[in-house]
């Protein structure tokens, strides 16, 4: 018998023998393997698309809740300075860093952040004058002057904090900033907990943009790591 009478195209319909032997019909498999294939991808579409969006959730959440508590440092997280005073942002979230310093909630302050090359100070030494003109003693402020991202920074504040037996932190930034920031933070072996600055400038439609771009980044930290995702976005 000729092989070209059994040869037959792939469709998606049943291979049915022309000649059938004894009456009989042999029909072969149908090939499902494109549909299932299809229906993995839509799920995998599906699945990706709702962990983005409890991710989104979380970051809006996040930024909503202040878990203000007695704890061993409060740190605040740096943000832009103009040789020697602070931005708008960092101002509002050194504010509420004196606010939360007098109500006792630790005694106390890490202020944090590096500079750019070309600048004369670092973004922790600005936030510490702005704190001591304020009433919070310099004693009880620690520095971290090298961090070129949040991560860098709540790094070297482990660093700082594990000598002193100190490890429960309260992070202090914009409300789209803290999901990561504490994240990272328990990564790093802090117990972390955090209270959004009220008197935030990223405001409106800078503010959604902004929680968009953190709960993409919380999304993939919490799979390959926070300080991996460093290294792979800089």
């Amino acid at each position: 018998m000729s092989d070209d009478r059994w040869s037959a195209v792939a469709t998606d319909d049943p291979v049915v023998d022309p000649t059938p032997v004894g009456g009989v019909r042999i029909v072969g498999p149908r090939r499902r393997w494109p549909r299932r294939i299809g229906l993995t991808a839509l799920f995998v579409l599906l699945a990706g698309a709702g962990y983005y969006a409890i991710s989104l959730y979380q970051v809006w959440s996040t930024g909503r809740s202040d878990e203000a508590r007695p704890v061993d440092a409060i740190v605040v997280m740096g943000a832009a300075q103009y040789d020697g005073r602070p931005s708008l942002q960092l101002q509002a979230r050194l504010d509420h860093v004196v606010t939360l310093w007098e109500a006792g909630w630790s005694d106390t302050v890490v202020v944090t952040g590096g500079n750019m090359p070309g600048d004369r100070f670092t973004e922790a030494d600005v936030s510490a004058d702005y704190l001591i003109e304020r009433g919070v003693p310099a004693s009880a402020i620690l520095r971290e002057t090298v961090g070129r991202s949040s991560f860098e920074s709540l790094d070297e504040v482990a660093a700082l904090l594990d000598p002193l037996g100190k490890e429960s932190v309260l992070i202090v930034s914009d409300p789209f900033h803290l999901l990561r920031s504490r994240l990272s933070a328990e990564e790093l072996g802090l117990t972390a907990y955090v209270s959004p600055t009220p008197t935030t400038t990223i405001v409106g439609g800078e503010a959604r943009w902004k929680e968009l771009k953190e709960a993409a980044g919380v999304a993939v930290g919490r799979v390959i790591g926070f300080e991996r995702l460093l290294g792979i976005t800089g």
